[in-house]
């Protein structure tokens, strides 16, 4: 069968393609391996969040007092929770599935390998292989949790994310290892939940890409609900013999054993490029990941690549963008190519964490000459009213032109919070004019606008 499109891999990037791909007119099929809506509907962003609302309400349990109201106890079931959050993912990907009919994109299941002359060659669960061919061939198969040779992935005592999503039940210690967005907010959701957590981070900082204040924070909240949190240290060994983990930390301070029962490893990703036929078509790579032009054509015409398996940021909405704008460019649009210094990045950890452009520490090394402007949330009226007092924003300006540099946010509801300085970035607006633009009262968002003033020495309620 021939089409004028096939997308490998039906995740953020893929089915977001696909679907734009025939809004456009071409006649559009998508490849999965296994459930429609890739890791990021079944076993990622969406999941995760459910897991993590879980643990914000029987938070909200555990702390109802200090809102007037009494409760006679509270119990997590461990086993309902994990259902929900799995229910809620079922039923993504039920949505994907309707998608898919609504803009008439053929699904095939099957595990697909691109070859010369533009063509895939797709098998299925038996081993059957059915050859497609398409005007242009795009290759969204994303990527999984990395391996570490000193933290080999059992699935039971060493496991992944996809295990921390799906545990028969809910271990009473756990070692996590890396402080990224994967590693912190399972940090949070299983300490929130009542297991003792350890968190490990290499670097200096917990959430090492976010700004310095913003990572010190994260580790004051963190060791407020009783995360142990250990920077500067590596894991050098899990001795799994015995009936739990034994794990080998080399800290600042000397070796150190802990005991755990589980331990999970969030080192990060690596692309999904094995078996695919990338060196049979010629297609380049480079450190595991698919060369691309800023329109995600690889060096073979006729082939193209999306979302965690190119350069770029590893995030779903990065994934869906590039594919909006690949099946664009194809269909003779003329897109503005994504601009990677633009893209919000969150962590939905309790606080959450929300960023956009440079760190303070960035900026000075690029020698420019800033405005910082920073607001604790302790003084926000709605934060205080809504009992979320820890956090704050803080924002970069550029001092001569007024530029927002980067926005670096942490406390309640902040990655709701993001899109305004993407906005009103992508629209060039000065710190003057977010000072001069109207904020309800009382928001969290307030702060924004009272950040940007503290910048420029005008801050009102601080």
């Amino acid at each position: 069968m021939s089409y004028d499109l096939i997308v490998i891999g039906s995740g953020p990037g893929g089915y977001v393609a696909a679907i734009r791909a025939s809004q456009l007119g071409l006649k559009t099929a998508i490849i999965e391996r296994s459930e429609l809506g890739g890791i990021c509907l079944n076993w990622g962003c969406i999941p995760t969040k459910a897991l993590l609302k879980s643990a914000q309400v029987f938070e909200y349990l555990n702390h109802a007092a200090d809102y007037g109201i009494k409760v006679n106890g509270g119990e997590a079931d461990f086993g309902a929770v994990v259902k929900r959050s799995r229910d809620v993912a079922d039923g993504m990907s039920k949505g994907i599935q309707f998608l898919m009919k609504k803009n008439k994109i053929d699904v095939i299941k099957g595990f697909g390998t691109v070859k010369p002359g533009k063509k895939v060659e797709v098998k299925d669960e038996t081993g059957k292989a059915v050859v497609y061919d398409a005007k242009h061939i795009l290759i969204a198969v994303g990527a999984r949790s990395r391996q570490l040779p000193n933290l080999p992935q059992d699935g039971k005592k060493i496991i992944g994310y996809r295990e921390a999503m799906t545990l028969p039940k809910q271990p009473k210690t756990m070692v996590v290892v890396g402080s990224g967005a994967i590693g912190s907010e399972f940090a949070y959701f299983y300490a929130a939940m009542g297991t003792k957590v350890t968190l490990v981070e290499f670097l200096p900082s917990i959430v090492p890409v976010e700004d310095e204040e913003v990572s010190k924070q994260l580790e004051r909240s963190f060791k407020k609900i009783g995360i142990e949190v250990m920077t500067s240290s590596s894991v050098e060994a899990v001795d799994t013999k015995g009936t739990g983990c034994k794990v080998k930390i080399k800290t600042p301070k000397g070796e150190q054993i802990i005991d755990c029962e589980i331990v999970l490893s969030a080192v990060g990703i690596q692309a999904n490029l094995e078996g695919m036929g990338l060196e049979e078509v010629g297609i380049a790579t480079d450190k595991g990941k698919i060369l691309t032009n800023p329109y995600y054509q690889t060096n073979i015409p006729g082939y193209y690549a999306i979302g965690d398996c190119v350069g770029g940021q590893a995030l779903a909405h990065v994934a869906s963008a590039e594919g909006i704008i690949c099946v664009e460019k194809i269909s003779g649009h003329h897109p503005e190519a994504l601009d990677y210094n633009n893209i919000p990045g969150c962590t939905y950890c309790s606080p959450e964490i929300a960023s956009v452009g440079m760190t303070e520490k960035a900026a000075k090394e690029k020698g420019l000459e800033i405005k910082v402007g920073k607001f604790p949330f302790s003084a926000s009226g709605k934060a205080s009213a809504a009992g979320a007092k820890d956090g704050f924003v803080k924002l970069i300006f550029d001092a001569k032109y007024g530029e927002i540099l980067g926005a670096h946010m942490i406390g309640a509801n902040v990655t709701e919070m993001i899109a305004e300085i993407v906005a009103v970035r992508k629209l060039e607006c000065t710190g003057h004019e977010l000072i001069k633009t109207v904020h309800p009262h009382p928001t969290m968002s307030e702060a924004i606008m009272e950040a940007a003033a503290a910048a420029y020495g005008e801050v009102i309620h601080m």
